[in-house]
């Protein structure tokens, strides 16, 4: 198992507080899978107006949390190293469940297709076992 921390994340994708939606990563192969999570909270800026009287965590920001998931598995790979992964296009985007205060929401994404500096990703995610959201994601890796 590869563990990552929310630092060790940071060096390894962009994005920053409010946007990191990733607290850690529990296993990855570089290339081929991660697995992350993300500890919702109620202090989550988006649950200020998203909503009010029953917060829920927006389905868009769900998909962006498995494509984070999903550039920290193909940047791990040595030859990008340093490098930026883009959101190319999202397809079959199904949302099963809602995200809530409380949930500690599993994010994998498993990279099923390469070719030059495109790629595809099979992501899920799931709260206790069971699947809120799933999208084949497509990413472009640029400097």
């Amino acid at each position: 198992m590869h563990r990552l921390d929310v630092n060790q994340i940071q060096e390894i994708i962009p994005h920053r507080h409010p946007f990191l939606l990733v607290d850690y990563i529990e296993d990855y192969e570089p290339g081929v899978f991660a697995i992350g999570y993300k500890c919702v909270t109620y202090r989550e800026d988006f649950f200020a107006g998203h909503f009010p009287k029953e917060p829920v965590m927006p389905g868009v920001l769900t998909i962006e949390a498995l494509a984070q998931v999903g550039a920290v598995a193909i940047l791990k790979k040595a030859e990008n190293k340093g490098k930026t992964a883009y959101f190319g296009g999202i397809r079959n985007c199904r949302f099963r469940g809602k995200v809530s205060p409380g949930d500690k929401l599993r994010l994998e994404t498993r990279i099923i297709k390469e070719k030059g500096s495109v790629g595809v990703g099979q992501a899920s995610a799931s709260v206790d076992g069971n699947v809120v959201a799933t999208a084949e994601l497509t990413f472009v890796v640029g400097k």
